[in-house]
């Protein structure tokens, strides 16, 4: 049985729905604005997030209100068929058509939520996995211009915390030797696959070079490998480059130009609990590794891809780290890694 059809079957009722906007200034300096999705019925709440990254689009929903049509009786995997026949952005089409998957996940993820709680049951116990404790690394940028300050700030507050960072073309050798003294960067993300957003990074082959041989054991996610120049530069490392932009479903795993010994499985970008766990049981039948990834979740839908992190790769550099970390100087008293897995004895939650 296949860890889909573990869940597929669960009965899911639908009374109504609601929506809930949040924002937040983040440490990037933008201003994030997410939308809780809310599904009632059978006297239970099922919460999900929706993760798209314009803001208008959120403002948009929430001024429409609950206006697909959700409610009645279905199971799990009914509501996800039926939830794909629906246009959930009626207010307009997303600048991106992967923000439409961030927005089906939104609502898949209630609903199973909400169907776990009908029956009485956590997800854990339904897919039959055990939760552990869950490895995070913590992600960021180098700030304009680029300093040591974004990881010995952090460290300075906590010296055991891991790091996956977004290399730019204007690191220089004394930056990177300074990384590199520090021990502590798991990964580094060079952004290479994201093409007309805001974080787009110049394809440069000798930094994916020097990057690549100063940290002969960090893992090299998103190169531009469709440059000659670049595949050249990390033939000799091919088996750390990993991949997440790309990535929404098996067949894009398949479809990279380097095949992964480890892949980011970011829950929204998959849109369907299918098509995520489908890629959960294709990388364990392949022997290939898993980490999770966030988007900047404010609200319940953080919780969720720590609680999918507790039981399909715990022990992986996951960028899923707790609020607070986020911050140049973290607050003390935040949970360390690796985070206890806390889950909700029913559902699909962690506890706040």
């Amino acid at each position: 049985m296949s860890t889909y059809e573990r869940v597929a079957d669960l009965p899911l009722e639908i009374e109504a729905y609601s929506l809930e906007g949040l924002k937040r200034t983040v440490s990037s300096g933008f201003e994030r604005l997410t939308t809780v999705i809310r599904l009632q019925g059978g006297g239970e709440e099922g919460v999900g997030e929706d993760v798209t990254y314009e803001g208008d689009d959120h403002v948009a929903q929430q001024e429409l209100g609950p206006v697909l049509e959700l409610a009645g009786g279905w199971t799990v995997d009914s509501f996800s068929r039926h939830l794909a026949e629906l246009d959930t952005f009626p207010a307009g089409a997303p600048k991106f058509p992967v923000y439409r998957n961030y927005r089906l996940w939104g609502f898949e993820s209630a609903a199973l939520d909400l169907a776990l709680r009908q029956a009485a049951r956590s997800l854990a116990a339904a897919v039959g996995r055990e939760p552990r404790p869950i490895t995070f690394v913590v992600s960021s940028r180098m700030g304009e211009p680029p300093t040591l300050g974004p990881v010995t700030r952090r460290l300075a507050r906590y010296p055991a915390l891991r790091f996956k960072l977004d290399a730019t073309p204007d690191w220089d050798d004394a930056l990177i030797a300074g990384l590199v003294e520090t021990g502590a960067v798991d990964s580094i993300d060079f952004k290479g696959a994201y093409k007309g957003t805001v974080v787009d990074v110049e394809t440069d082959p000798a930094l994916y070079r020097r990057i690549a041989e100063a940290f002969p054991d960090a893992w090299l996610e998103d190169p531009d490998l469709e440059s000659e120049d670049a595949r050249r530069a990390l033939a000799a490392h091919n088996d750390r480059i990993t991949w997440d932009a790309p990535i929404h479903s098996i067949d894009d795993i398949l479809a990279q130009l380097v095949m992964p010994r480890t892949v980011n499985l970011k829950p929204s970008r998959f849109g369907s609990v299918r098509a995520l766990f489908d890629a959960y049981d294709f990388c364990e039948q392949r022997g290939m590794g898993a980490y999770g990834g966030g988007q900047y979740e404010l609200g319940p839908g953080r919780g969720q891809i720590q609680y999918l992190a507790a039981l399909f790769h715990a022990a992986a550099p996951n960028d899923i780290a707790p609020a607070g970390y986020d911050a140049l100087d973290p607050e003390p008293g935040l949970p360390p890694s690796p985070l206890e897995p806390d889950l909700e004895p029913t559902g699909f939650r962690r506890r706040p």
